[in-house]
This record gives C-alpha cells, structure tokens and sequence, in this order.
C-alpha cells in the first residue's frame, strides 16, 4: 500500500508494508533489556478457581498474566506525566499514528568524564525539521538489544541538546537510550523537564520513547513513523515504533 504525504513543500511517497520496526520485545524469548534495576517482565498463567491458564497444563486456551515497568523492560513512549504529580495518560496526551521524522546518528560527547548527547547533535540537524526526531547512538552493536544498563552510568542528554530539540520544532523524541537523563540524579530529571517545559507551559502533546533500537543499515534521513502503543491510562506504555522509507516523487 503506498501513500503520498508532503513535507515542507516537497512531495514523498511511502510504502506502507515495508516497516522498519525500531522496538525491542519482552517476555519469554524477547530481548529484554534491562535498566534502572527493574525486575524483568513476569509472565505466568492465570489461575481462577479450576482454570489455570495453560494449555501445557491441561487447558483449552492459554491465558497469561503480564507483570512489568515499561520504563525499565522495553521500548515505550511517554508522555508529561512521567514528571508532574497530577495523574496524565499517554492514551489521552499522545496521539497514536503517523509523523514525518528525522533519523540521525550521533556520537557521545564526553563532559567531565561523563558520555552525553550534547549540543554537537545540531550539526547532524536537517534544515526542516519533521514532526519526530529519531536518535541512534553510536556504538551501535545488536548487543544493545539485551543491554544491562542498570548500574553502568549509561549515556544521558543534557539539557542544553534537549533545549536545542524543542528550539528547532521537534514534537517526538525517539533515543536507544534507557532515559534521556541520567540514572542516577536525586530526581531532578532535568532533561525531561526542558523537553515537556515542565511547570511553565508543558508541551502535552509531546512524547520521548527510549529503549528503541535501529537497525546499522538503516540510513539516516527523512522517514514516516509509526507511532503505536496500547490505550493503558498510565503515564508510559510499552510501545511499538515502526520506520517507513520515504522517496521523493
């Protein structure tokens, strides 16, 4: 299926069954990459009165019971909520679908010893910018997929990159890493708050999705995305980004 979507002035066709997924899984078999110490995703058969949901134990049907954080278990999507104390869902601030999106590359800066997406970002910066901005750090080895990041003072944004990104008109932030600040910050997600512009004027219908993962052969430049996650009425959702490629008619 093909469609024609227009960009600053320019026309570009998409084709809509060659996605590109850009989420890692969870659960039994899945990657499951691991940060912020969460405990890894439970997954076991429900049980009600006689019924145990498993056809291995003798049921008609399987039925699990999923226990997780997606902040620390997959790939999710965030909304403003993660950082005020009044209860907002990502089911209601985000809407689910399609953007144009940027996808660059970008090497860690390094800042008192420290290895950070900085302000040398605004070089890799395409004129226009689309709705999102899809982040790929480099290294980027398949290894990344089943990370530990728990414990090993991963990368993070400083604030003045994320100034920068809200600067330039980006709506939807999509980064492999585990969180856009550090992990270790007594609470002060400062990162965060630039990119919502938390208390001043939050920005509501702004998202950020970590712990994505894309593909080496995946070129930089201009994409559609695919943004989708499940109507939960929390602040994240586990999430399933999806790149298509975009040529110029």
């Amino acid at each position: 299926m093909q469609v024609i979507l227009q960009h600053h002035n320019q026309q570009f066709q998409a084709q809509l069954n060659e996605a590109i997924d850009i989420s890692l899984s969870f659960g039994p078999g899945g990657d499951n990459p691991d940060a912020f110490g969460i405990p890894v995703c439970e997954v076991s058969p429900i049980v009600v009165g006689d019924f145990t949901g498993s056809v291995a134990k003798g049921s008609g049907a399987n039925c699990d019971i999923i226990r997780f954080c997606a902040h620390g278990n997959t790939t999710h999507t965030e909304c403003f909520g993660h950082i005020t104390a009044e209860h907002q869902s990502v089911a209601v601030c985000i809407e689910a679908g399609f953007y144009t999106a940027d996808l660059v590359t970008v090497a860690f800066e390094e800042v008192e010893g420290q290895a950070v997406i900085g302000t040398s970002i605004a070089a890799q910066l395409p004129q226009h910018a689309a709705q999102a901005i899809v982040i790929r750090s480099l290294p980027n080895t398949e290894d990344k997929r089943q990370r530990v990041w728990s414990g090993n003072n991963p990368p993070y944004f400083t604030p003045e990159a994320m100034a920068l990104l809200v600067e330039k008109g980006y709506s939807h932030l999509l980064t492999d890493l585990p969180s856009v600040d550090p992990e270790v910050d007594g609470g002060a997600l400062t990162a965060h708050h630039v990119w919502w512009n938390v208390p001043a004027a939050p920005r509501t219908q702004a998202s950020i999705t970590e712990l994505i993962f894309v593909p080496n052969h995946v070129a930089d430049g201009l994409y559609l995305l695919n943004l989708q996650f499940p109507k939960i009425m929390s602040d994240a959702a586990p999430s399933r980004p999806q790149l298509y490629s975009l040529h110029a008619v």
